[in-house]
């Protein structure tokens, strides 16, 4: 008897290929219990055939030799012809298969007494299957409910939700995330960076499916340069990284992971306008090449008119014109080996500061200008070992980048041009294993990379840093209900010594059976450093000129350590509106020898606005919570359908008639009620600048709130969807108090909510499908300059003329436009 399967694939052709395989299921051949068993077979338990597949092409499947099989406690390994067998008690199972480089599968089923039966399960195949340091989750390619490091994922469905918001960048997609806060940098000309639970955002790293494409530091223009109309999915780990992705990610990783080629050619082009004058037009593109090659296409332009919306003559909402190309490449020989190359190009110019006819308090005008050229080129190569001796099975993988970014920043009668150069490479093995019930995955990996800045007009803070790396990572499932994963790297930072970080994280599943069986809790420690650069969160507002070098230069530094624990417990609820997922998250970090920027000493330094670095003399200390509640219903569907869409419903294998018997045809889907709440509370504090002291290497300790981070934060976002035809949503924000540093107008910002509403719809045409897209975002119309003047009444630390941003500067703004697609 054939069970229904779900197969996580998302072209029609692989659900085809796993129906061709159907027939040959049903056979009566007899098949042996799996050796791997590990409970004493009894009369009543029942023999489960699992045929593991992967799609090749259009033409049908092939085998999935060495795949791991599990359910509970029992597994085993698919034989040359994909072939597995488990023994299986009467009553409730998820069946699981994966291989490293493929992506898993898995089906639920109920077995009635001595009822054997066959399942297929249908693996996709992914061009990043395994990537050494930097990987989706984890390095063993498991699922993101299987792996003991927690993986908050943004998938595809969300991201199309907010390219019809704003198509030209990914900073509303980040902001709008529990736990992120994209803070802006430079208000001026609307630099920002992305702070997770409450870090600053120096040490987010950003990287693009995988690689460091935006250089070791993406924070400032970078993260407004990034179009999200390609991606994927995006995949965020909070907290210390340093032990999986280096030095960089001392408060966690950002990784934007690309759309991959389908089966059929694609094309998509957007086009946008909004109140505030923004065009933006995209490409993309994307289909196959040849039976093992594919590619993808993003083109962009972007322009935006400055604004200066309270009339004080200085710039609000900076202007820029962007254009972005980026091709990608990907081979797949459907054998275990696959390869993807990328180059990218993007160039801007932005200005900002006073508008025609503005001046700054004392007269005269005051632009800001920077032109931005980046170019980056990387790749990948992974293959599976040959299934003999030691390295039986085993993934290699070679994966490389670089990256070069320069700027021409004119700040007033200031010029500032500057390169900015990462070179990265890595090496690593994988090597899954099974010992009886347990799995276990060893990770060994070397890496390199190279950091270096020049600058033509202030010298001193040229440098090039190489650091060489290892790594090693060990993922064990101990038992049914217990992984564990534990990695550690060494840096051997070529200025700052070397770093050594170690992290363990603990999955623990709930019981078999039960209201609690799918609930999972996590636990994870770490450690993490950072190396001192000149470039904070205040001088991408003030750029390098008025910057002091302490004594000794950036050596006379000591590196940044941060450690950070978090436990995290999840699952769902189902309630008669259908599956409530809950998640609820305690963190905390603690970050010794914080960098900080201080205006320099009073008898000279602040009549001339001079600042200076330092390290502060005690830790900043940050802690808080998270709750997560999701809700998905089917409108107008059956309970069994709104059980089947969360995709863990249960059938029973005697009434089963056919594997699509359960199947909606797309234009009969009911629509779907989608309802996300999130709560966000952080604190924390950190020792406040002392310019009494403002020679000393490290300041006295003046404990206060870091600056611009809101103790509370609250989200809801509701959405109506018809699939393939319409989109209503409404979103709603609450930010709480924020602490302000140098703000003549107010020490503590106000709380505030946005609003936004978004509706979109498709029409089918001759050529294709037009879907239409209006939205209205900060419908209350907040906006700082409604409360307090952006301009300082006199030039800040720095010689800044502005305050920072609390909160947006844009105001109400509506876009619209239409995507479409042939």
């Amino acid at each position: 008897m054939l069970l229904s399967m779900r197969c996580e694939i998302p072209t029609t052709w692989l659900v085809a290929a796993c129906l061709v395989c159907a027939p040959s299921l049903a056979s009566s051949t007899p098949v042996a219990p799996s050796t791997s068993a590990a409970v004493t077979a009894t009369a009543q338990d029942s023999l489960v055939r699992v045929l593991v597949r992967v799609s090749r092409d259009s033409a049908g499947a092939i085998a999935v030799d060495g795949a791991l099989v599990r359910s509970g406690t029992q597994q085993a390994r698919t034989d040359p012809r994909g072939d597995a067998v488990l023994r299986l008690p009467a009553g409730a199972h998820v069946i699981r298969a994966g291989r490293l480089g493929l992506r898993p599968d898995s089906a639920s089923l109920v077995l009635r007494a001595r009822g054997d039966t066959s399942i297929v399960l249908v693996l996709a195949r992914q061009a990043l299957a395994l990537e050494g340091v930097v990987v989706s989750s984890t390095r063993g390619e498991r699922r993101v409910e299987d792996t003991p490091l927690r993986v908050e994922v943004i998938d595809e469905e969300e991201i199309a939700e907010k390219v019809a918001m704003t198509p030209g960048d990914i900073a509303m997609m980040l902001n709008e995330t529990g736990g992120l806060r994209v803070q802006t940098t430079n208000p001026s000309l609307g630099g920002a960076n992305v702070r997770i639970q409450g870090l600053r955002g120096r040490y987010s790293l950003i990287l693009a499916d995988g690689l460091p494409l935006y250089g070791g530091q993406a924070g400032g223009l970078g993260l407004l340069q990034i179009p999200p109309v390609d991606l994927g999915r995006v995949e965020i780990i909070k907290g210390s990284a340093s032990a999986l992705y280096g030095s960089s990610a001392l408060g966690g990783v950002i990784n934007l992971l690309s759309r991959r080629p389908g089966a059929e050619a694609e094309r998509t082009v957007l086009l946008n306008q909004t109140s505030r004058g923004g065009t933006d037009a995209v490409y993309f593109g994307g289909g196959p090449m040849s039976p093992v090659w594919g590619y993808t296409l993003l083109a962009g332009a972007h322009v935006q008119r400055r604004n200066d919306l309270d009339d004080d003559g200085w710039t609000d909402l900076a202007g820029y014109e962007r254009a972005v190309l980026r091709p990608r490449f990907y081979f797949d020989n459907g054998t275990g080996r696959t390869a993807f190359v990328t180059a990218g190009y993007t160039a801007e110019t932005r200005t900002g500061g006073t508008v025609d006819g503005g001046v700054v308090p004392g007269g005269g005008a005051f632009g800001e200008s920077l032109d931005t050229r980046r170019a980056d080129l990387g790749g990948l190569v992974r293959w599976v070992l040959d299934r003999t001796g030691p390295l039986d099975g085993a993934v290699a993988t070679l994966r490389g980048s670089a990256m070069q970014q320069q700027h021409a920043h004119g700040i007033g009668d200031i010029s500032e041009d500057d390169r900015h150069r990462t070179v990265f490479s890595e090496a690593a093995l994988a090597i899954p294993r099974v010992y009886g019930s347990r799995s276990v995955t060893y990770v060994l990996g070397v890496a390199v990379q190279q950091e270096a800045y020049r600058n033509s007009d202030v010298p001193a803070f040229n440098y090039m840093f190489s650091i060489p790396a290892a790594f090693a990572q060990l993922d064990v499932d101990a038992a049914s209900w217990l992984s564990v994963s534990g990695s550690v790297r060494a840096d051997a930072h070529s200025e700052f010594g070397t770093f050594v970080n170690p992290r363990v994280s603990l999955l623990m599943r709930g019981p078999a059976d039960g209201a609690l069986s799918e609930w999972l809790t996590r636990w994870s420690l770490g450690t993490g450093a950072f190396a001192p650069t000149p470039f904070t969160e205040e001088t991408e507002a003030t750029g390098l000129t008025p910057l002091m070098l302490p004594v000794g230069g950036l050596g006379a530094l000591s590196a940044e350590r941060a450690a950070s624990a978090s436990v995290d417990v999840g699952g769902p609820v189902n309630t008669a509106f259908g599956r409530l997922e809950l998640n609820g998250t305690l963190f905390g970090s603690r970050v010794s020898n914080p960098l900080q920027v201080r205006a320099a000493d009073s008898g000279t330094g602040t009549a001339a606005g001079l600042i200076t670095l330092g390290n502060a003399a005690e830790p900043t200390r940050t802690w808080g919570g998270e709750l997560l509640a999701r809700l998905v219903y089917a409108l107008g569907g059956s309970d069994e359908s709104n059980h089947a869409n969360d995709n863990h419903g249960q059938r029973d294998a005697a009434d089963e008639t056919g594997p699509d018997a359960h199947e909606l045809d797309k234009h009969d889907e009911p629509p779907m009620l989608r309802v996300t709440g999130s709560y966000t509370y952080v604190q924390s504090r950190e020792c406040g600048a002392d310019p009494r002291l403002a020679n000393e290497p490290r300041t006295a300790c003046m404990r206060r709130d870091v600056p611009l981070t809101p103790r509370h934060a609250i989200g809801v976002v509701a959405s109506l969807e018809q699939h393939g035809r319409s989109r209503v949503g409404v979103e709603v924000y609450y930010t709480g108090r924020q602490a302000l540093e140098n703000n003549p107008y107010r020490t503590e910002s106000r709380p505030y909510v946005l609003l936004g509403l978004l509706a979109e719809r498709a029409f089918d045409t001759r050529a294709g499908v037009a879907r239409v897209f209006i939205n209205l975002e900060n419908l209350t119309n907040v906006r700082q300059t409604r409360f307090d003047p952006l301009l300082l009444p006199s030039r800040g630390p720095g010689g800044r003329w502005t305050t920072d941003a609390w909160t947006d500067l844009s105001g109400f703004t509506a876009n619209g436009g239409v995507r479409f697609s042939f």
